[in-house]
């Protein structure tokens, strides 16, 4: 399979996961729906690739921890902010991170037109100054997500050069599943005597992580990281369909318009990034 449709799959199998885990927070919390999703992505994944720690260098483990520490922390930020603002507008403040990837991979002044295109974009989001302002905590929880979303991107390509397969992923997984437990232990346990939510949370686990990241993994083995993160121009606009869809989440004009200020600020850094 090419690696740009695999980008694409992973992207709209997130979102469907991120909007179905939504409707486990009135039960489980933010933090008990990252936990349950983290921990379970990383029992399938243990699971599947049966990584091997004896003989494995120092230094690829701690790059295995850094991506784990990363991926734990990237979910609860977005799941907190996911709780107190749509989808499409936490998606969209969130893919700052992967845009300023693709920026900071390039040299071209044009460059600097793309970011203060999405940065404008991102301000309309907000709302500052006028209409219905966005919860500054979501927004706060959405940048922070953004910020190890970058980093996500820099250690997955490092971790799938370092280990086979998706095993580097695995350890990275099961450090994500200590680091978000405390967040939701409480949680996990009643919904280990839920099988409903279980089930749900599984679905979550497979379409959120498992699915997405390991289809992540494989691309950017075959692909720089700008260009990874530039081949999800289309992330916003498909977290606001989806949210609309499966959360009833409307969205009013202005936060359209930004939306689609952010994509075509992205699509454009695409385009020049591909001649």
């Amino acid at each position: 399979m090419p690696a740009p449709v695999l980008v694409l799959a992973a992207v709209s199998s997130v979102q469907f996961g991120a909007a179905i885990a939504a409707t486990l927070f009135d039960e489980l919390g933010p933090g008990g729906a990252s936990a349950l999703r983290v921990g379970l992505a990383a029992v399938i994944l243990l699971v599947v690739w049966r990584p091997r720690v004896r003989g494995v260098e120092r230094a690829d483990l701690r790059l295995a921890g850094a991506l784990g520490l990363t991926l734990g922390v990237m979910n609860l930020c977005f799941y907190e902010a996911l709780d107190r603002i749509p989808l499409g507008i936490a998606v969209t403040i969130e893919f700052a991170g992967p845009l300023l990837v693709a920026v900071f991979g390039s040299r071209r002044p044009l460059d600097v037109v793309w970011v203060v295109l999405a940065a404008a974009g991102i301000v309309l989001l907000i709302g500052p100054g006028g209409g219905t302002a966005v919860d500054p905590v979501g927004v706060a929880f959405a940048l922070a997500a953004a910020g190890f979303w970058m980093a996500y991107i820099y250690l997955n390509k490092r971790t799938g050069a370092a280990f086979p397969g998706g095993s580097g992923l695995a350890i990275a997984m099961v450090v994500g599943a200590l680091v978000v437990l405390p967040a939701g232990v409480m949680h996990v346990q009643a919904a280990v005597a839920q099988p409903g939510l279980l089930g749900t949370a599984l679905v979550v686990a497979l379409l959120s992580s498992v699915l997405p990241y390991s289809l992540d993994l494989e691309a950017l083995r075959r692909l720089p990281a700008a260009v990874f993160g530039v081949l999800m121009s289309l992330d916003p606009a498909i977290a606001a369909v989806v949210g609309f869809v499966v959360l009833g989440q409307a969205l009013g004009m202005r936060e359209l318009a930004a939306i689609g200020m952010v994509v075509v600020a992205s699509a454009g850094s695409a385009a020049l990034s591909h001649r």
